[in-house]
C-alpha cells in the first residue's frame, strides 16, 4: 500500500470539494473493496476523504410511496428493514446472497454501487488491463474468461460488474441521488448509472470527479412475486457466474434483470416482455449479440435455466 493523506467529512459538498480538486483523491466509507484495491496497488490514491460521518444513514418513506435509502446505510441495516423484506424483496434477497456477515456490517449502499470488478486481470498488476491502466491492453481477451463478460463488453476490455444489489436495484427501476462540488444535485437512473466499456473501460460509471452518492431511491412497490436467483462456483461468499432478480406478477408478466454477464445489471425490456413465452424466449432476446468466450459459453444456457427455475418457483 502507498502512502497517502486522509481528512474526516463533515459536511457533504466540502467533502466533494475536496475530491474534485485533488487528483487522485478518493471517497471512503466502508472500505470493503477500496481497502484491498489498495494493499495489492490497483488502487493507489494520494488523499482519502472520509465520509462516514456524514449524516446519509437512515431509511426513509419518500411522499410518492416509496424508500429514500442513504447512501451509509449498511448492507446489513438495508436487507434487516422491515419495509424492504416486505416490499421490495427482491433487494433484500440480493444483498443477502452477496458476501459475509461481516462484510455486509461494514459496507454501504453508495460503496456497493461503485465496487470495481473482479476480474483476475485487473487485480494482478503484471498483468494488461484497459481498466487498471488505459492503453495497456486487455489480457482477459485470449486469456482465461470462465468469469467474464458475455454481452454488452468490447474489444478494451470483457470484464462484468460483481454486485447482487445493483441487479436488483436495476429491476426496481432505482435511482441515485448525488451532490457535486457546488452543491448541486443530480438523480441519475439506474439504468444508466454503470457503464458499457466501449473504448474507455477506467470509468466505471457516469459519475463526474467529485460527485458523491447522497442516497438511493426507489419508487412505489411493484408487488408481485420476489426472487433473486445466483449461480456460483460455491454455496456462499463468491461472486455470481448468472444472477436473475426478478418481480413475477400473478398474471406470468414481469420484470428481469441478470448479474455476472455484463459490465451492469442486464435488463431488456422488450426481453421480459417475452416472459409470458418461457425462458428461452426471454433470454434469447435479452443476449441477442452476445460474443461468449471458448471459456464462458456456458452461461448462457445458465441464465435460461436460472431463468427457468424463477418462472417455475413463481408459479408455486
Amino acid at each position: 500500500m502507498r502512502a497517502f493523506t486522509y481528512e474526516r467529512a463533515k459536511d457533504p459538498v466540502a467533502a466533494a470539494r475536496a475530491v474534485a480538486k485533488r487528483p487522485g483523491a478518493r471517497f471512503i466509507a466502508g472500505g470493503t473493496n477500496l481497502l484491498d484495491l489498495m494493499k495489492i496497488e490497483v488502487e493507489t490514491p494520494t488523499h482519502l476523504v472520509d465520509v462516514q460521518d456524514l449524516d446519509f444513514t437512515k431509511i426513509e418513506t419518500t411522499p410518492q410511496g416509496g424508500l429514500r435509502i442513504g447512501a451509509l446505510v449498511t448492507n446489513t441495516d438495508l436487507a434487516a428493514d422491515e419495509r424492504v423484506r416486505r416490499n421490495y424483496g427482491v433487494l433484500s434477497r440480493a444483498i443477502l446472497a452477496g458476501a459475509s456477515g461481516q462484510l455486509r456490517n461494514k459496507a454501504t449502499t453508495a460503496g456497493n454501487l461503485l465496487q470495481r470488478t473482479r476480474c483476475p486481470y485487473f487485480y494482478d498488476i503484471n498483468m494488461a488491463c484497459n481498466k487498471r491502466q488505459p492503453g495497456s491492453g486487455c489480457a482477459a481477451i485470449g486469456g482465461y474468461s470462465r468469469q467474464l463478460g458475455v454481452i454488452g463488453v468490447s474489444e478494451s476490455c470483457i470484464a462484468t460488474f460483481p454486485g447482487d444489489m445493483a441487479v436488483a436495484l436495476r429491476v426496481l427501476d432505482a435511482i441515485v441521488e448525488t451532490i457535486d462540488a457546488h452543491g448541486r444535485t443530480r438523480s441519475i437512473p439506474i439504468a444508466g448509472f454503470h457503464r458499457l466499456w466501449e473504448d474507455n473501460p477506467a470509468q466505471d460509471t457516469m459519475l463526474k470527479p467529485g460527485e458523491l452518492i447522497t442516497a438511493v431511491t426507489l419508487p412505489p412497490p411493484l408487488g408481485g412475486k420476489h426472487f433473486y436467483e445466483k449461480v456460483r462456483d460455491r454455496a456462499s461468499y463468491a461472486f455470481a457466474l448468472v444472477s436473475v432478480a426478478a418481480v413475477i406478477q400473478p398474471d406470468g408478466t414481469g420484470r428481469v434483470a441478470f448479474g455476472g454477464v455484463a459490465p451492469r445489471p442486464w435488463r431488456i425490456e422488450a426481453a421480459e416482455a417475452l416472459l409470458p413465452q418461457g425462458a428461452a424466449a426471454v433470454t434469447a432476446r435479452a443476449f441477442e449479440g452476445a460474443t461468449p468466450t471458448r471459456d464462458n459459453g456456458f452461461k448462457l444456457p445458465l441464465a435460461t435455466r436460472a431463468l427457468a427455475y424463477v418462472i417455475a418457483q413463481a408459479r408455486i
